[in-house]
């Protein structure tokens, strides 16, 4: 029985996270554990807050967060905490702080742009990475996953080949350190450089890694538009070869020629489950996707990195062969995509492509 505590929070809606409805009661507090979930009478010196009207739940969990440079900028995590955000599950796309090596190190900060100026890139390997972040203090729960494109650069730059026999075993040995020192799996970008230049097969013995210590895998598939059937067939066999749960990040069917398509991929993720696959899906509960604009270039003129594609684009009869592969592309039109940040052109922040454009007398794809 619960006699004394430090905080009453009284007559709320208590929704517990496991599924039933919920139901009213009051929440016993001490020493920043929760003693009941009960009716309880006031105690002595203790704080009461009156939750009725209100809804008491656990803290959210954020199944796809991109926090892991951000927590060590602002460990306090407001953005999220304000929310109602406990947990962080980052590391996802295939873009992780680690592993990283040396030779490849400047190479990898380029992928954080004006970000990679603000923290000290003190660590190599992932377990280095966790205790940075532990030692700076975070307000957050974090469940970090290990991107496939940081272990990618780390051994094989951003190569557009498959990895020799060599290759693959140091892959396999960091995913290995990464899994020891604390990660919850492995995530692919598999539409971003170097990730899409990997095949299944590699990604399948990567994630049998995964599997001898029960983490999982979560891939931003390998298209969400008109490759989206076949994208989500190879995360479920992935999951069903290697033996590792899968996490189909922000499941959704992308431009309007393709909606409807959900319909087929949620009954392919059901006849999964059905037959012993463990994979499942997360949504955002909005009307519109963000990413780099970097995406919308075939994966061809990456290769090499951004110092690398960056000289493609000043080549005339490249950036004429990107625009035609874009214009077959099944992507929005310009004036559907919002810019949301450009540090060096910021009088843009807000406009769209299109907008930005006809301000500068420029064609949209320039």
């Amino acid at each position: 029985m619960v006699s004394t505590f430090d905080i009453l929070i009284k007559d709320g809606l208590v929704i517990d996270g496991t599924s039933r409805p919920g139901f009213k009661a009051d929440i016993a507090i001490k020493d920043g554990k929760i003693l009941g979930v009960d009716d309880f009478s006031s105690s002595p010196n203790a704080r009461t807050i009156d939750a009725s009207g209100m809804v008491v739940s656990p803290g959210f969990i954020d199944m796809h967060s991109h926090s892991d440079v951000h927590l060590l900028i602002n460990p306090l995590a407001e953005s999220k905490i304000r929310q109602g955000v406990t947990t962080e599950v980052t590391g996802n796309c295939g873009s992780s702080p680690a592993p990283i090596a040396e030779e490849n190190l400047e190479l990898f900060k380029r992928r954080y742009g004006p970000l990679a100026e603000e923290i000290p890139w003190d660590w190599r390997t992932f377990g280095e990475y966790l205790d940075r972040v532990q030692g700076n203090g975070v307000a957050v729960n974090v469940a970090p996953l290990q991107g496939h494109g940081t272990i990618r650069i780390a051994v094989m730059g951003y190569d557009n080949r498959q990895p020799t026999s060599t290759e693959m075993e140091r892959m396999q040995d960091l995913v290995a350190e990464g899994m020891k020192a604390g990660a919850f799996g492995l995530s692919t970008g598999l539409i971003y450089p170097p990730s899409c230049y990997a095949e299944t097969q590699e990604l399948i013995e990567l994630c049998r890694v995964v599997a001898r210590f029960g983490g999982y895998y979560s891939s931003h598939i390998r298209g969400e538009g008109r490759t989206l059937i076949d994208a989500v067939k190879e995360a479920i066999t992935i999951g069903e070869r290697a033996g590792v749960p899968v996490e189909i990040s922000h499941h959704k069917a992308w431009g309007r020629d393709n909606w409807g398509k959900v319909k087929e991929t949620l009954k392919l993720i059901e006849e999964a489950q059905s037959r012993g696959v463990d994979v499942t899906c997360d949504v955002y509960p909005y009307t519109a996707s963000s990413t780099g604009l970097g995406a919308s270039i075939s994966p061809w003129a990456h290769e090499g990195g951004i110092e690398k594609m960056l000289e493609r684009l000043k080549d005339p009869e490249t950036r004429l062969r990107l625009k035609r592969e874009m214009e077959a592309q099944d992507q929005a039109g310009w004036d559907k995509v919002l810019i949301a940040q450009c540090e060096e052109n910021r009088d843009h922040v807000g406009k769209t492509i299109q907008e930005a454009a006809q301000s500068r007398g420029m064609d949209p794809y320039d």
